[in-house]
């Protein structure tokens, strides 16, 4: 039953994603991105802050509902583990504890930036290395090249088509 209700949220996130690109007034509804929660303070999101996301990817990723609604459109184009790894990158540098920041980057290296890793992101042969040879000596700037070719990828190509290839608002 969940499966097949899946599609339709897509859609519907689909829709909402595209009313960004026309910065439509009448699409302020932004329900259906919004964590499950029965009672949640925030029911719908301002078209105004909506619209700032197509107007800037760092503003889009400085929303915790502009990161749902990118995160959604990414699966839709099998994608996500761009996203995923930019995020694991902004929370590893918030990392405080010595001993958890070696296994934290050695975790994130295996599932993102290693090849073959189950969540392989796309970046360059040098990149690659230049980040293997910083898991010797793991600190909180080990991934930051990396984290910023998978940002500019994100910015150059996800980030226009989720604006242009999302549809039209509903009237």
């Amino acid at each position: 039953m969940a499966a097949l209700l899946m599609p339709r949220r897509n859609k519907g996130m689909r829709t909402r994603l595209g009313c960004l690109s026309h910065k439509s007034d009448s699409c302020s509804d932004f329900t259906a991105i919004l964590p499950d929660k029965p009672n949640r303070a925030l029911k719908r999101l301002s078209t105004e802050e909506a619209t700032r996301w197509a107007d800037s990817f760092d503003v889009l990723l400085s929303h915790k509902y502009g990161v749902a609604a990118f995160r959604a459109f990414l699966k839709t184009e099998f994608s996500e583990e761009n996203l995923e790894f930019w995020l694991a990158c902004e929370e590893f540098k918030k990392t405080r504890s010595t001993a958890k920041l070696v296994s934290k980057a050695h975790r994130i290296f295996e599932e993102f930036v290693d090849v073959q890793a189950p969540r392989e992101v796309n970046i360059d042969f040098q990149t690659r290395e230049a980040t293997r040879k910083n898991m010797q000596e793991p600190s909180l700037t080990c991934f930051d090249q990396a984290q910023g070719k998978v940002h500019s990828l994100m910015e150059k190509d996800s980030y226009p088509s989720s604006r242009k290839d999302l549809g039209r608002c509903p009237s």
